[in-house]
């Protein structure tokens, strides 16, 4: 049921860009473990090997605390169509904000987004499939507009003082990094 491998193959990275939505895991040494829900067409596989996403303005920024401390990440896709798969994706992780050098070639990925907060770029060094049997089936309805608006209505200037406000210590104290 369950298989592992060293890299993507062109049968997975096709999985991956079929997928709406993806979840993000991560922890620090000590404290809570983060599982997000990422979506927005948000992620891309650069290679076999290497994959980023971008991370859009929150209420909270744990994973940016996370793997400044401890860069361990786990992203998962499951399939909810007629074709039962679960897909990790097992690495060590990399920061990367709009003030570091690797942006600007990086943001290029990704369509343009006021609350654009980082970039995280993952290093895989474990695939693992499973069956994903107990997954439910479910419809795809389409993208939430919302996050989108509430960044485009306060404005890039907006955003970075919400960063300022609420993102820049973690759920356990832990500090994020953001500024």
């Amino acid at each position: 049921m369950s298989e592992k491998f060293s890299d993507l193959s062109p049968e997975l990275i096709k999985f991956i860009g079929e997928q709406h939505i993806y979840f993000v895991g991560t922890a620090g040494a000590e404290g809570r473990i983060n599982v997000s829900p990422k979506g927005m067409d948000s992620l891309r596989v650069l290679g076999p090997n290497e994959v980023i996403w971008l991370n859009m303005t929150g209420s909270g920024n744990e994973t940016a605390a996370h793997v400044l401390e401890n860069q361990r990440m786990t992203i998962m896709f499951c399939s909810f169509g007629k074709q039962p798969l679960i897909l990790r994706l097992y690495g060590q992780a990399q920061v990367i904000h709009p003030r570091d050098a690797d942006w600007n070639a990086l943001i290029t990925q990704f369509d343009d987004h006021v609350g654009a907060r980082q970039i995280f770029r993952l290093a895989v060094d474990l695939v693992q499939t499973s069956c994903g049997y107990a997954v439910p089936h479910c419809d795809y309805q389409g993208e939430r507009i919302t996050l989108a608006k509430w960044a485009d209505k306060r404005g890039r200037e907006g955003v970075e003082a919400y960063w300022a406000e609420r993102n820049t210590v973690s759920l356990d104290g832990k500090d994020t990094g953001i500024l």
